[in-house]
Order: structure tokens, then sequence, then C-alpha cells
């Protein structure tokens, strides 16, 4: 079940830039703590990571989470202390992307962190995501973005951060409202229609963005949810994203999904799930006999 979550979660979420990053060696481990940890912290913290002795040990501060993210979100989410902690293990290509987050964080979502790590340029990596207590996860999201820099000696443009942070936070938001997969098929559409028509201007992105919501069945917006996803995608169609890669990305993820309903595995999955359905009716029908 994971496995199919992730699949969709990818095909809502890519963004490829053109920037180029220089390769990190398979099995490089990066673990970036909050700073305002204390030292017992740190020490559960490397331990519930089951840390490598030779992982690569950096800090984000309460400063750079504002840094990175002031603006976008609030600055209460935000707070004062710098405590959530990251992860992150190089692969081999193909891999993919698995993230596992805790229960401790409550605000940023795994597609989110996915999401931060696509933007960035991380294709293939296991990443764990914890805090020693309740936390909104925006160290370790701020964390995600400094760490690919540091590891790969490259620097990621403040407008490519500012737009997938922005993009984090915009479907974030519709997701609570119509749902994770219908927030992902919508961005996936929106994308997909970008890279064929290339708009030029505001209207234009908008237009497509329009006729995307009003027809699909599952999706009800407000006008003012539409603008931000309007105002989202005419930020990115004036970066410098490959819409030719992202069409290809895109359609690659979404046959993996596919595929993965149509294996063995798949198919139990979808049976699993339709038993799950089956009692849920069956246990609502008893209440009114």
């Amino acid at each position: 079940m994971r496995r199919l979550i992730s699949i969709l979660i990818l095909a809502a979420f890519i963004i490829s830039s053109s920037f180029v990053f220089a390769d990190v060696a398979v099995g490089d481990v990066i673990v970036v703590l909050g700073a305002d940890l204390t030292e017992s912290q740190k020490e559960a913290i490397l331990k519930e990571f089951n840390s490598p002795q030779d992982a690569q040990l950096i800090f984000t501060t309460n400063e750079e989470e504002h840094e990175y993210l002031g603006g976008i979100i609030p600055s209460g989410k935000i707070g004062t202390n710098a405590i959530s902690c990251v992860m992150i293990t190089y692969r081999e290509k193909g891999n993919g992307l698995n993230v596992d987050t805790s229960d401790k964080i409550n605000y940023i979502t795994e597609e989110s962190y996915i999401s931060a790590l696509i933007t960035a340029g991380v294709e293939d990596a296991d990443i764990k995501i914890t805090a020693p207590v309740s936390a909104t996860g925006t160290a370790a999201l701020t964390g995600i973005m400094k760490a690919y820099e540091i590891s790969t000696g490259e620097a990621i443009d403040k407008d490519i951060k500012r737009i997938a942070n922005e993009e984090m936070v915009t479907i974030a938001e519709l997701g609570e409202v119509i749902g994770n997969k219908e927030v992902s098929d919508l961005v996936n559409r929106i994308k997909q229609e970008i890279a064929d028509k290339r708009p030029n201007t505001r209207q234009e992105v908008r237009d497509i963005v329009l006729n995307i919501v009003t027809n699909s069945i599952d999706v009800n917006l407000t006008d003012e949810q539409i603008e931000k996803l309007v105002s989202l995608f005419d930020k990115m169609k004036e970066l410098d994203i490959d819409w030719n890669k992202v069409s290809n990305q895109v359609q690659d993820v979404v046959q993996k999904a596919s595929d993965f309903l149509s294996s063995e595995e798949g198919q139990g999955f979808l049976q699993d799930l339709k038993i799950i359905i089956n009692k849920l009716i069956d246990w609502i029908a008893s209440l009114f006999r």
C-alpha cells in the first residue's frame, strides 16, 4: 500500500529544473539535526535513525527555517526552536524515493518532503524524518534542501526553493480539502496541460487551471483556492523548467502506478481494499437494522 501511495504522490509532485547538480555516491548518508536539541535528544535521534558512524552530520537552525520558509509557512508553525530531524541515504538509480515519517511530525506531510527532494534534484534515496517530541517538521524540511546543497556543493536557486516550498504548502492545504489522491490527480493534469500548451501569460495559465478544475468531477474549489493554483503555476512558468522532461516523468510515474495495480501485489492490495470496504458497508447497514 505504501508503494502505491508513494507512486501516486510522485505523479503529483514532479518538478524538474534545468539546474545540474553534482552526483552523490550511492550509500552516502547525511543526518540533519535540529540545532535546538539537547544532547540527550541528539543521542536518542541518532539511535532511532540507526545512523552509521560515517554519516555526515549537519544542523539546521531556526533562523534558517525562517529564511527558507518565511512568508510561505505561518511563523507560528515555524516556531522559535529547530528540533525536527532527517536522515537521507542515497541509493542506486531506479530505487526511487522512500519516505518514512514518524508520528511525531504533525504538520509537514510526506508529500511535502517528497516534493522538496524532487525539486532539489534527489530521485533515489531513503528518507527518515522524526523529532524527539511533537513538532511541525519545518526544521527537517529545511534540512532536506540544506543537506543536498552541502552534499553536492551546489546552491539551489532561491527562486526554485521558494516555489517548491510554496507548492508544498498549497498542495498540502488543498489535500486537506479535497483529499490527497484528488489533489494529486488535479496537479498532475495541470502540469501535463502546461507542458503541452506552454502558456505565456497569467490568463493562459488561469484558463488551463479553470478548465481542469471545472471538468474534475470530484473537485470543488473556491475562487480563492483556484487563484492560489493560478499564482503557483504562473510563477512556475517563469522558472527555467524543462517541461518536456516534466511531461515524460509524469507519464512514466503514472505508468508505474498502472503496472503496480496490474501486478499480483497490486491485485492483492485491491482485494484487501475491497474486503475492508465491504465490511464497512455491512457495519453501516447494521446500524439501521
